[in-house]
């Protein structure tokens, strides 16, 4: 080891965080963990020069999230030249508001004795409460512009930095109209009891936040509507009586609180408000994660199941054999296969993103084929002539193969272009392959859900492998206006 890699230290190791609460004679520590990412702080190599034995404290009162920041460590670098320590605390004064930077003796003091700690509740309108494992949990709800939500969300959003790969900050600076259109779900526990009469019952587990975007419905009538208006308008518009698609921005459960479906019952709560918005008319998610992905077809996919959608669904097997000979020109339109105005119909109508709701139509119509004909080693094999087969599953296969294959070409149709004809048919092949894998890992997994009583699942990190693009942020809303940050999602 050289000298400078004594004095490097692992970010991710160096920084643990906790949640804490006021106890008799100290604050207790409820939960302690550590970040999963700091290269958005601390470089792509996530390492912090210039200490030995380093510790970064960041704590957060349970309830209020009030911040405290402790840098320890046993030996700093004493600067050469130009080569100096990080500074720690200068480094983090981007990412944390300046009450972090007080004393722990303050911050002590401060949840030792806030009085009102006790009578506390989460700003906003409480949504939904539920019971999970003997805890009592409760999804709360407010707008940005709430000046208690937003001093919460300033406070604990650097924690999307730490636990969501690429997810940014919100601009809390923005204008308020902007604001406006930022709503947030905050998932508290709310303790049965507390060893102190200034400890609050209510311990954060995570939050999500969602954005409206304004759009535009054009009509259709049989004659032309003619009306007066004056600019500006006599009463202020509110932006909630205007028909909006529903951005599901950043999603965050706390590490202590994996695996125990907490995910599930937050985005549920999200998804019955939404459709219960009659000015919402999509729900989208910006640049989901795997895990995100995940989640959110554990919860769609039984709720189109259960209330009937999923049951309308079918695929149509009696083709014309002429159109699924391997000859070129000849093709099977999706309007044979599908009935495409009753599917867009039902879309619509739950208010699901077009890329969202084919993977459900696909996923549904796979299940509905025998295990043994969509889970052979050499499909490709099995399916030659198999549209003129006898056997209904080798047929449903056959079809159900060119339904995808037809949905990833349109999607990546001007990258497959660029190649030769034999290999854009093999790589569009393949990422057929990989995607019939992964609906039978998600049918498998749902249904080890349903006998574990829908308890949460954990997927290991790491990226899929897919040929061609099939995993886009399903928002393709453009807008002028507003400081609007890219975010990730993800259900942890």
């Amino acid at each position: 080891m050289d000298e400078q890699d004594a004095w490097s230290t692992d970010a991710n190791e160096a920084i643990e965080i906790s949640i804490v609460q006021a106890a008799p004679s100290s604050p207790k520590t409820l939960s302690t963990f550590h970040p999963e990412f700091t290269y958005p702080i601390f470089g792509e190599q996530e390492r912090i020069f210039g200490y030995q034995g380093l510790r970064i404290n960041l704590r957060f009162s349970a309830h209020l999230l009030r911040p405290n920041l402790e840098v320890l460590y046993e030996k700093k670098f004493k600067a050469v030249g130009d080569t100096k320590a990080t500074d720690i605390e200068q480094t983090l004064k981007e990412w944390t508001p300046e009450v972090a930077f007080e004393k722990i003796s303050v911050f002590n003091a401060h949840i030792q004795d806030d009085g009102t700690a006790n009578d506390w509740r989460p700003p906003g309108q409480l949504l939904e409460g539920y019971a999970s494992n003997g805890r009592s949990l409760e999804i709360w709800y407010g707008e940005l512009t709430d000046p208690a939500v937003q001093k919460i969300i300033e406070r604990i959003q650097i924690l999307i930095s730490l636990f969501i790969e690429g997810g940014t900050p919100l601009n809390l600076d923005d204008q308020d109209w902007t604001l406006a259109r930022w709503h947030v779900y905050f998932l508290y526990e709310k303790l049965s009891a507390t060893s102190s009469p200034n400890a609050s019952p209510y311990s954060i587990v995570g939050y999500s936040t969602s954005y409206r975007f304004v759009t535009y419905l054009p009509r259709h009538p049989s004659k032309p509507v003619i009306s007066d208006f004056t600019l500006p308008p006599s009463k202020p518009l509110a932006l909630s009586s205007l028909p909006a698609r529903t951005r599901i921005s950043q999603f965050l459960i706390l590490p202590p609180y994996h695996g125990q479906g907490h995910g599930t019952h937050l985005y549920n709560a999200m998804i019955k408000t939404f459709l219960a918005d009659p000015n919402c008319i999509e729900i989208t998610v910006e640049d989901p994660s795997e895990q995100f992905d995940d989640l959110r077809d554990f919860c769609d996919y039984p709720r189109l199941l259960n209330n009937g959608v999923l049951g309308r669904v079918e695929l149509n097997t009696d083709i014309d054999p002429k159109l699924s000979q391997r000859r070129p020109g000849i093709r099977v339109p999706t309007s044979k296969l599908l009935q495409t105005k009753k599917l867009e119909a039902l879309r619509i109508e739950h208010k699901i993103a077009p890329r969202q709701f084919a993977r459900l139509v696909e996923m549904h119509l796979y299940s509905k084929i025998a295990p043994h004909v969509r889970q052979a080693v050499n499909p490709d094999a099995r399916l030659t002539q198999k549209g003129r087969s006898s056997n209904p599953d080798d047929k449903a296969f056959f079809y159900w193969r060119l339904l995808v294959k037809q949905r990833i070409y349109k999607k990546n149709k001007d990258v497959l272009m660029q190649l030769d004809r034999q290999e854009r048919g093999e790589k569009v092949n393949e990422a057929v392959g990989e995607q019939a894998g992964d609906y039978e890992r998600l049918l498998r997994k749902m249904e080890e859900r349903k006998e574990k009583g829908g308890s949460e699942w954990k997927r290991e990190r790491g990226k899929r492998k897919t040929i061609v693009d099939d995993d886009d942020d399903d928002d393709e809303d453009i807008e002028m206006g507003g400081n609007q940050k890219r975010m990730r999602s993800e259900p942890l």
